[in-house]
C-alpha cells in the first residue's frame, strides 16, 4: 500500500521533480567519483552509476573536460551493482571456510563513458597498487589488490582491459558476453562472467513463430556485436520464413539528425531490441518519451532507464517481452537490501542522496553524509520497482559470481602457499595479482560449475513479461522459458494466458506484411518485395490448400474432387446411367413400352394374317421385321445399369446385329417390290427370283457381314469397362469404352450404308401401282433412320458421361420407333380403324377402275 501511495506522490510532487534537474543541495556538488571499503584484499569496481550531462556545453575555465552547465543524471537501478558487490563480499567475509582471517574490500570508481576519464580512474587505482611496491614510504598502510570488476559496456571493459593487459592484471566483466573480449591475445587476463548468447536469436525467432509474427523490426547497436547479431538473426529468420521489415543501427552518439531514426515505424507491430544497457540507454529513453504504446518490444535486457520527471501513467514498455539467462534466485539478497541504510555504510556516497530524494531527509549543514528528519522505517525495498528493483538483475548475479570467483581463486592460492611455507602469527597474505590468473581459469564456483560454464550453459532462457500499468508497477512476470537443448517441439514453453500486451491491443497482436491467405488460396510473391509480402489467389480447379498461407495448392487424386471452398478433397461417388435415375428410368420405360407395342403389332398382324394389307409386300418379311424391332427396342436396356465387361460386349453386338437384320429386312422388302415392277430381266429370271424367294437371302448375307465386322472388333479391341473422373465434379463416371473407335464407326457406317441402300430401293418403287404399296413409307422411315444416326455422330462426340450413353440409347429408340411407326403405323390404322379398306371387295373395285394394262401383283 505504501508503494502505491508513494507512486502517486512521486508523480505529483513538483518539488521532487525539480530536485534532479536543478540544484537541490550543495551536497550534490560535493561529490566524488569514487569511494572505498577498506579491507585486507581489495577488488576494484568500475560501475556506471551516474553521468554528468551538459546542455550548451559551456566549458569550464580551468578544468578540462568539464562544463559550467553540468547536471547529474542518476541511474538508481544500477546502484544494485554496488549492493550485489557488498552482499557477496559480506557473505564471503562471514564464511569461516573461505579465506579465513582474510577480509575482502573494494574500491569503487564511477564510469562516465569518457575514455580519458576511465583510463585516469584505472591508472589512479593501479598507481595506488604500484606505489606500495615502488615507493614503500608513500602509503603507511599496505593494500593488496586482486582483480578489477568492469561493466556493463564492452567499450568500458575494453578500455580498462587494454591497460590491465600490460600488467596481466585479472579483470572480470559482468556485462553481456562479447566475442571481442574473448581474444586472449589482446585481453589475456580478462574473464567474462556472462554466458554467450548463441541461442538468443533462435529463442526470439521461436517466439515469433509461436505467435505467427512474420514481419518484425530490429534495433541493434552500430558496432561489431550488432553486425554479428544481425547476421545471426537473418540466418534464423530466413530459416523460419520470417522477414525483417527494417533494421535500424543505433549510433554511439545520438544527435538531432537521428529524428529520422523514427521514420517508417508503422511498418510493424513487433520490434526486437538487442544490445547492452549502455549502448541502448538513449534509445530506451527516447522510446519512453515518445509513448510508443502500440509496439511490442522484444528485448534481451531490462529497461533501467527511469525518467523521474514523468507524469504519465502509461509506459511504452508495458507488455514488453524480455529474454533473460536462467539463474537461480538469491532470496537472501532481498533480506540484505532491507538492512541497507546510510548509517550502516557511511563511506557510500550514494545512499545519502537516495535517502534525501525518496525519504524526505535533509542534509546536515555540517556533514553531507549525515541526514536529518528522515522517515521512519525507510528502506530500499519500499521504493517502486521502476526506480529500484530488489530482484537481482542478470548483471548483479554476474558481479556476485565474479566476486566468488576471485575469492575461490585467492583461497586456492593461499592453500598452495601454505603448503610451500608457513606464515607467522598475524602475517598477511602476500601475492601478485597476475598469480590469480592460473586459478581463475581452473577454479570452480560454489555450484560446482567451472568458470567456463558461460560456454555451455548459454541455451537456457527465462521469458519475462513486463507489467507496468499503471506506470510504476514495474513487475517482471515469468511467462515461459526456452531451452535450446530440448527437443524442437519442446524448446519453447509459454503461458499465453499470463501475458499482458500493450494497452493498444485487446488480444494477441498481429505483425504481418500481408494478411494470411486462408485455406483455399495460395500465396503469390510480389516482385521486388520480401517473401512475407504477397497476394492471395484461389486454387485452380480440383486443387486445394487446407492450411493458412499455403505456398502451393495440392491437386486432388483422380478418385477425389475439391469442394467449393477448395480446402478439402472428397471421395467421388460412382455414377452411371442407372435404372434409378430419372433419365435411365424414362429411357428404360420407353424401350419396354415400344417393345410391348411392337409385340402388340405382331399380334395384330398374326390375327389379321389373311387380310390383303398383311399379305401384301411379303408377310414373312413383315413378321421378321417386327420381331427384329422388338429386339432393337430391348437391346437399349443393355446400355442402362452398372456396366460390366459382358454388358459392354452385348451392348454393341446386339445393337449391331439387331439393326442389321432390321435394315436388311427393309432392304429385302424394297428389292422385292422393285423386282416385281421395275426390273427388265427376261421373264424366266424374274419368275425364278420371285419363286425362289431370292430377296430373303439378303437378310442372312447382310447379317453375316455385320457379324464378321463384330467378330474382328471383339477379337482385336473389344469394349471394356472404363472410368472417367474428370467429366463431372464429384463423380466417377463408369461407362463402356468402345475399345476400337475404328471398329465402332465401321459398324455404324455399315448400318448407315444399309439404310441408304434401303432408302434408294424404296425411293425407286415409291410410285408403283400396288394397292398397298409401302415403298413410300419404307423410304421415309429410312430417311429418318439415316438422319438420326448421322446426327448422332457429332452429338455423341460432343457429350460425355451418362449423357453420351443416354444419347446412344435415345438414337436406338428413335430409329427403331421410326421403322415401327412409319412402316407399320399406316397398316395398323387401316386394320383397326378402316377395316373396309382391308377387304378383297374393296380391292376389286379399285382394280376395276384402273387400266387393264396396269399390273397388280399381290406379293405373298
Amino acid at each position: 500500500m505504501f508503494s502505491w501511495i508513494f507512486i502517486f506522490w512521486l508523480l505529483q510532487n513538483p518539488k521532487f521533480v525539480s530536485a534532479i534537474m536543478f540544484n537541490i543541495s550543495r551536497c550534490y556538488y560535493i561529490i566524488t567519483e569514487e569511494f572505498h571499503h577498506e579491507r585486507d584484499v581489495m577488488i576494484g569496481a568500475f560501475f556506471p552509476l551516474h553521468t554528468f550531462y551538459t546542455g550548451k556545453k559551456i566549458p569550464h575555465s580551468t578544468l578540462p573536460y568539464e562544463y559550467l552547465d553540468n547536471y547529474i543524471q542518476y541511474n538508481f537501478k544500477n546502484y544494485q551493482y554496488i549492493l550485489a558487490l557488498r552482499f557477496a563480499i559480506e557473505e564471503i567475509n562471514r564464511n569461516p571456510k573461505l579465506l579465513p582471517n582474510i577480509s575482502l574490500g573494494f574500491d569503487f570508481y564511477n564510469v562516465r563513458f569518457i575514455e580519458k576519464e576511465t583510463l585516469i580512474n584505472t591508472c589512479m587505482w593501479l598507481t595506488a597498487h604500484l606505489q606500495r611496491k615502488v615507493l614503500p614510504n608513500y602509503n603507511c598502510k599496505k593494500r593488496n589488490f586482486t582483480a578489477a570488476l568492469t561493466g556493463t559496456s564492452w567499450i568500458t571493459s575494453a578500455q580498462i582491459g587494454t591497460l590491465l593487459h600490460l600488467f596481466k592484471f585479472p579483470q572480470i566483466t559482468f556485462g553481456p558476453y562479447d566475442p571481442l573480449l574473448s581474444d586472449h591475445g589482446q585481453f589475456s587476463s580478462l574473464y567474462q562472467m556472462t554466458p554467450k548468447d548463441t541461442s538468443l536469436s533462435l529463442a526470439i525467432v521461436s517466439l515469433m513463430v509461436h505467435f505467427k509474427w512474420s514481419w518484425v523490426g530490429l534495433f541493434l547497436p552500430d558496432d561489431h556485436k550488432g553486425n554479428k547479431v544481425l547476421s545471426d538473426f537473418r540466418e534464423e529468420t530466413e530459416r523460419k520464413r520470417i522477414c525483417i521489415a527494417f533494421v535500424k543501427m543505433i549510433p554511439a552518439t545520438w544527435t538531432l539528425y537521428f529524428n529520422k531514426f523514427w521514420e517508417n515505424m508503422d511498418k510493424t507491430n513487433v520490434i526486437i531490441i538487442y544490445g547492452d544497457i549502455d549502448s541502448l540507454e538513449v534509445l530506451l529513453r527516447n522510446i519512453g518519451q515518445r509513448l510508443l504504446t502500440w509496439k511490442v518490444w522484444i528485448m534481451n535486457i531490462e529497461n533501467h532507464i527511469t525518467e523521474i520527471n514523468d507524469y504519465f501513467m502509461l509506459d511504452s514498455f508495458h507488455g514488453s517481452i524480455i529474454f533473460k539467462h536462467n539463474y537461480r534466485e538469491k532470496n537472501d539478497f532481498t533480506k540484505f537490501i532491507q538492512t541497507v541504510n546510510p548509517n550502516k555504510y557511511p563511506e557510500d556516497i550514494y545512499l545519502p542522496k537516495i535517502w534525501y530524494l525518496f525519504f524526505k531527509c535533509s542534509f546536515s549543514h555540517i556533514n553531507c553524509h549525515v541526514l536529518d528528519n528522515c522517515q521512519a522505517n525507510a528502506s530500499l525495498d519500499v521504493l517502486p520497482s521502476h526506480i529500484f528493483d530488489v530482484a537481482m538483475s542478470e548483471e548483479s548475479i554476474s558481479i556476485y559470481n565474479g566476486v566468488y570467483a576471485v575469492a575461490h581463486s585467492l583461497h586456492e592460492m593461499r592453500l598452495q602457499q601454505l603448503h610451500m611455507q608457513s606464515f607467522g602469527n598475524g602475517e598477511k597474505m602476500e601475492f601478485f595479482p597476475w598469480q590469480l590468473n592460473t586459478f581463475l581459469k581452473d577454479i570452480e564456483m560454489r555450484d560446482k560449475r567451472s568458470l567456463d560454464w558461460r560456454q555451455t550453459i548459454d541455451a537456457e532462457y527465462d521469458i519475462l513479461n513486463y507489467w507496468n500499468l499503471p506506470k510504476g508497477l514495474g513487475l517482471k512476470v515469468k511467462i515461459g522459458s526456452f531451452s535450446a537443448n530440448a527437443p524442437q517441439s519442446q524448446q519453447l514453453c509459454l503461458s499465453e494466458q499470463m501475458i499482458q500486451w500493450p494497452e493498444t491491443f485487446s488480444e494477441i497482436p498481429q505483425s504481418v506484411c500481408s494478411e494470411s491467405c486462408r485455406p483455399g488460396y495460395r500465396k503469390v510473391a510480389l516482385e521486388g518485395k520480401a517473401i512475407c509480402c504477397y497476394k492471395c489467389t484461389p486454387c485452380a480447379d480440383n486443387e486445394i490448400s487446407n492450411e493458412t498461407d499455403a505456398d502451393q495448392c495440392v491437386k486432388c487424386p483422380e478418385s477425389h474432387y475439391a469442394n467449393t471452398e477448395k480446402n478439402n478433397c472428397y471421395q467421388k461417388s460412382v455414377s452411371f446411367l442407372a435404372y434409378e435415375d430419372p433419365l435411365g428410368m424414362a429411357l428404360a420405360s420407353i424401350g419396354l413400352c415400344f417393345s410391348a407395342l411392337t409385340a402388340f403389332v405382331i399380334g395384330i398382324f398374326v390375327k389379321h394374317r389373311d387380310t390383303p394389307i398383311v399379305k401384301a409386300n411379303n408377310r414373312a418379311l413383315s413378321y421378321i421385321l417386327l420381331i427384329t424391332l422388338t429386339f432393337c427396342f430391348l437391346c437399349s436396356l443393355n446400355f442402362i445399369g452398372q456396366p460390366n465387361t459382358a454388358a459392354c460386349i452385348l451392348q454393341q453386338t446386339t445393337f449391331a446385329v439387331a439393326f442389321t437384320m432390321a435394315l436388311a429386312t427393309v432392304l429385302a422388302k424394297a428389292i422385292t417390290v422393285v423386282l416385281a415392277f421395275k426390273v427388265s430381266f427376261p421373264g424366266r429370271m424374274v419368275k425364278w427370283l420371285m419363286i425362289s424367294r431370292g430377296p430373303n437371302y439378303i437378310i442372312p448375307i447382310c447379317t453375316l457381314i455385320q457379324l464378321l465386322l463384330c467378330g474382328i472388333w471383339m477379337a482385336t479391341s473389344p469394349p471394356f469397362v472404363d472410368q472417367d473422373a474428370r467429366i463431372e465434379p464429384g463423380h466417377i463416371i463408369i461407362l463402356c469404352n468402345k475399345g476400337s473407335a475404328v471398329a465402332f464407326h465401321s459398324v455404324l457406317g455399315y448400318l448407315c450404308f444399309l439404310a441408304l441402300g434401303s432408302y434408294t430401293m424404296a425411293f425407286l418403287s415409291r410410285n408403283l401401282p400396288d394397292t398397298f404399296n409401302e415403298s413410300k413409307f419404307l423410304s421415309f422411315s429410312m430417311l429418318v433412320f439415316f438422319c438420326v444416326w448421322v446426327t448422332f455422330l457429332p452429338v455423341y462426340h460432343s457429350t460425355k458421361g451418362k449423357v453420351m450413353v443416354a444419347m446412344e440409347v435415345f438414337s436406338i429408340l428413335a430409329s427403331s420407333t421410326a421403322l415401327l411407326g412409319f412402316i407399320f403405323g399406316p397398316k395398323c390404322y387401316i386394320i383397326l380403324l378402316r377395316p373396309k379398306k382391308n377387304s378383297f371387295n374393296h380391292i376389286k373395285k379399285i382394280t376395276h377402275c384402273r387400266s387393264k394394262n396396269s399390273p397388280n401383283i399381290q406379293l405373298k
